[in-house]
């Protein structure tokens, strides 16, 4: 089975150790990040699509994602 993510948040440091944490738990990119800006709080927000292969599992949409 193949899992996506998408993962969201302000465009900050935290955000990038979220990112670094999943790539270390064997989750993958997927695609470019893309980028936004709220005009009502002035901040830039990141988004970054994360799949990542789990053998022997099959898609049950009760799952949580991030466990995998």
């Amino acid at each position: 089975m193949k899992v996506y993510r998408f993962l969201t948040g302000p465009d900050d440091n935290a955000f990038c150790h979220r990112v670094t944490m999943n790539l270390n738990k064997g989750w993958e990119l997927h695609g470019a990040p893309t980028l936004t800006f709220n005009s009502v709080t002035g901040q830039v927000i990141c988004g970054q699509a994360i799949v990542k292969d789990v053998p022997g599992k099959d898609y049950d949409p009760e799952m949580k994602l991030g466990e995998q």
